[in-house]
């Protein structure tokens, strides 16, 4: 054991020299060779955890970044390769599965669709350049739907790699996929541009083509790190029940060019009305997305800048929010009284009407909007319904949207 012990420190040691060699700029071929002397097999998380050693020695994670290609070249075909059995990973359904399905369909549209589309462009077709164009770009317009496949790996692989420590992999990752959304959408604009009306604004042939060249070129490295890197990394410490969340997640935020796959079910305990148990501290109110002190819960609703009114199902009002400018007055005393006595009896039926028509299924919101003193007051009420869509009771939010209608124009920079 503490042989093995020595040889994963040094491992890690010499991992680690290699990548400040990159970074300090030494010849490329000179360090993958003292790798490939060194080396015979590194796995995905030895790799993982010496790009966090560097940034916790002060590299920056955008230097990795722009580091993060050389990596690639370097760890290709030295990553060893895990065997595992065909179920459940490879079962439809599975997140890594559904990510898998999800590139081969995008190296098929680059082969069959983009390819095609660019040898004919750069061909000799005289008079159909501009068609030809145009079919470029509609496929350039389904490649940036590949945000919805970055996105689901940022918000749902991201967070557990985090919580089981993986820190350094994801925010270097998270940068080049920023960096291929934005390759994709200026390869787009300039094809756009050689059809242009304006010849002075029109790109050369080859400019777009090295555009595309290494649009292209970052996607397929991608694929590779997520398949090569990524998976052999997660499937080694991710669990059945963050695999199903993952999963059930993923269908909210759907599916880039394959169809929606089935349900992946692990075996595991879940909890009586179907969702994963959630660890929480002690005290803490347990909710199916997470978990809140009482405290936090309570100052968390006083500080959105919005009132917030509970009526329970029997017209029963049972909470409202104590932000620190309030539209409306409430006091505890509300707490318990009919919603129908706390109102005027010149709109008590309004209220009346909304609530049976939520309770009936008729409504599920109605909104209003009044002028009163220097402020724009807009009321919206909300049928709140159990998973079932059993009537539970109205939720009222009341919000002074003057501030919001005198926005203009945009503000990308942090106030001083």
């Amino acid at each position: 054991m503490t042989q093995e012990i020595n040889n994963r420190e040094y491992r890690q040691k010499v991992l680690r020299e290699l990548l400040s060699d990159l970074h300090a700029g030494k010849d490329f071929e000179s360090v993958k060779t003292r790798f490939e002397e060194v080396f015979k097999d590194v796995s995905a998380t030895e790799i993982a955890e010496a790009e966090q050693a560097l940034i916790k020695e002060g590299i920056p994670v955008e230097e990795i970044t722009r580091l993060c290609d050389v990596h690639a070249a370097v760890f290709k075909g030295s990553i060893e390769e895990i065997h595992r059995p065909a179920d459940p990973h490879e079962t439809p359904g599975h997140p890594a599965h559904t990510l898998k399905s999800e590139n081969r369909a995008l190296e098929r549209l680059i082969k069959d669709r983009i390819g095609v589309h660019m040898e004919a462009f750069l061909g000799e077709n005289a008079g159909e350049e501009n068609a030809l164009a145009t079919a470029l770009a509609e496929d350039l317009l389904e490649l940036a739907k590949v945000d919805v496949h970055y996105t689901k790996k940022e918000l749902l692989f991201f967070p557990y790699m985090e919580k089981h420590g993986i820190t350094a992999p994801p925010k270097v990752m998270w940068a080049v996929d920023d960096e291929i959304r934005d390759l994709i959408a200026e390869t787009r604009r300039m094809v756009l541009a050689w059809v242009s009306p304006s010849e002075s604004d029109r790109p050369s042939k080859q400019a777009i083509k090295e555009q595309l060249d290494t649009t292209l070129g970052k996607v397929t490295e991608m694929i590779s790190k997520e398949e090569d890197i990524l998976l052999p990394m997660v499937l080694d410490i991710f669990t059945d029940e963050e695999w199903k969340s993952i999963a059930d997640e993923s269908r909210e935020m759907g599916y880039f060019l394959i169809s929606p796959p089935p349900e992946w079910k692990p075996v595991t305990t879940r909890t009586s009305d179907g969702q994963p148990e959630i660890s929480a501290p002690s005290g803490a109110i347990v909710f199916p997305t997470g978990a809140l002190q009482l405290n936090e819960l309570t100052r968390m609703l006083d500080t959105l800048p919005v009132d917030i009114t509970f009526v329970d199902k029997d017209n029963a009002v049972r909470y409202f929010s104590q932000g620190s400018e309030r539209i409306f007055p409430r006091t505890k005393a509300v707490i318990g009284r009919r919603v129908t006595d706390c109102h005027p009896p010149t709109s008590v039926h309004i209220v009346e009407g909304i609530i049976e028509s939520f309770r009936a299924g008729q409504k599920d919101h109605e909104d209003f909007w009044i002028k009163m003193g220097g402020k724009y007051v807009y009321i919206r009420y909300f049928a709140v319904r159990d998973n079932d869509g059993a009537f539970l009771g109205t939720l009222e939010v009341t919000q002074d949207i003057k501030p919001i209608q005198a926005i203009e124009g945009e503000k990308r920079l942090v106030s001083n």
